[in-house]
């Protein structure tokens, strides 16, 4: 990989889609490919959940609490909860498609008493996915709010990531609770900041409802009049915990779902099209731990449902996080990752790299090693200065060399997993 090429393989491309999508369907094609998540079910997630454009465009993940409560959260103007049951069983029968006009006006009857404006929204009938947008004032300053809905296969791991809590080593957050209703649904409530780097003070707070049934219901909101590029204007975002999680599960929202028109279109084979199957992360977690040079001891452990782990390993030196990907049939993108790599005699690519950290902590860098097998197998491996990339440097550099990268990527170990 080319020394002025620097991305980091290993975002969490669901959590940030919960955070970045405020620019609508353009995706950062460039950072989706070094993550290695540029087709089938992940490409498809991000297009389904990045929806919302506009100043205060609603982001999707991830990727991504229990909410701290405002102050002035049993006032008068909040919406109690009878109202709001009320107003979801007037909305539109499930027979016929939800409009713009339609979420906005449910979206706005649900939330406690306040002034709106810079209202956006689009109905079951669009193209794209629907969703609805506001700035909402309560006269403790504007924030920006945001709906969105979209279906996913119940019980996959598309479904447990979006309502899985980050990992601390990857994403700088405060509070993130996860769990399971008593309908079979599961809920993520959590309260972070719009930057991993915390170069603004704007908060998002968020909650992620998927349903036993597939129906997934993401709501975001921030201290501030928009997403990105507006100053904070209050400390907090305007919801509590309660009335996130009573917003975000109203039964109406369930009914919108189910209004948008499913994917008709066959694939070429008659069946859908299978995304390609990866190995597992508690298994790809492992087999790193077991390729470890001696001397090394793993102090934290974590990881996604397929394709991507990392392990915190000490040396005595400090902490020294470590970030693994393993991907199946990524030789479609292999001209953008590998432009000026070596090639090894069995046509095998390796690209390494050093360069800075990617999250504005301060002296952290990050080493990496980067390697496809002919048939488009690829592992890939960065390791950093610190025990979280988004937290400054505890130690001059990663516990593991280059090369040391570059022989585990190498492993045959790997060959195992496909």
């Amino acid at each position: 990989m080319p020394e002025n090429e620097h991305h980091d393989p290993f975002e969490d491309r669901l959590t940030a889609a919960l955070r970045d999508a405020g620019d609508g369907f353009d995706t950062d094609m460039a950072a989706l490919t070094a993550g290695g998540q540029v087709r089938g079910r992940r490409a498809q997630l991000l297009r389904r959940t990045a929806v919302i454009g506009g100043a205060a465009g609603i982001a999707l993940v991830g990727v991504g609490g229990a909410l701290l409560v405002p102050g002035g959260d049993s006032s008068a103007n909040q919406r109690p909860a009878a109202a709001a049951a009320r107003s979801a069983s007037a909305s539109p029968a499930p027979a016929r498609a939800f409009s713009g006009d339609d979420l906005l006006r449910i979206f706005k009857e649900l939330l406690p008493a306040g002034e709106f404006s810079e209202e956006a929204a689009q109905g079951t009938d669009s193209p794209t996915l629907p969703y609805a947008r506001v700035v909402y004032d309560d006269s403790e300053g504007k924030a920006a709010l945001g709906i969105s809905f979209n279906r996913m296969e119940p019980g996959s791991p598309e479904a447990r990531e979006l309502t899985r809590c980050p990992a601390k080593a990857l994403v700088a957050y405060d509070d993130c609770t996860s769990s399971r209703l008593s309908d079979g649904s599961l809920l993520m409530l959590y309260r972070g900041y719009e930057y991993p780097d915390r170069r603004a003070d704007t908060k998002r707070w968020s909650a992620e409802l998927v349903t036993a049934a597939g129906q997934h219901v993401s709501l975001s909101e921030w201290n501030a009049p928009a997403e990105k590029g507006a100053p904070v204007s209050r400390a907090e975002p305007p919801l509590s915990t309660g009335e996130l999680k009573e917003i975000v599960t109203a039964d109406v929202w369930r009914r919108v779902v189910d209004a948008i028109p499913r994917d008709s279109t066959p694939s070429p084979t008659g069946a859908p099209e299978a995304p390609p199957q990866g190995a597992a992360g508690e298994t790809i977690g492992k087999t790193l731990a077991a390729l470890l040079p001696d001397g090394l001891t793993v102090a934290d452990r974590g990881g996604q449902e397929t394709e991507y782990a990392y392990l915190v390993v000490d040396d005595g030196k400090g902490r020294s996080l470590v970030q693994i990907n393993v991907q199946p049939d990524m030789s479609d993108v292999a001209h953008q990752l590998y432009g000026s790599a070596e090639t090894l005699p069995d046509g095998t690519l390796v690209a390494t790299r050093k360069g800075p950290g990617e999250k504005g902590a301060e002296g952290v860098v990050m080493w990496t090693a980067d390697t496809m097998r002919p048939d488009g197998f690829r592992v890939v491996i960065s390791a950093f200065n610190t025990g979280a990339q988004h937290e400054d440097a505890t130690r001059d550099a990663p516990a593991l060399t280059v090369e040391q990268m570059r022989e585990i990527a190498l492993s045959p170990k790997w060959e195992e997993l496909r």
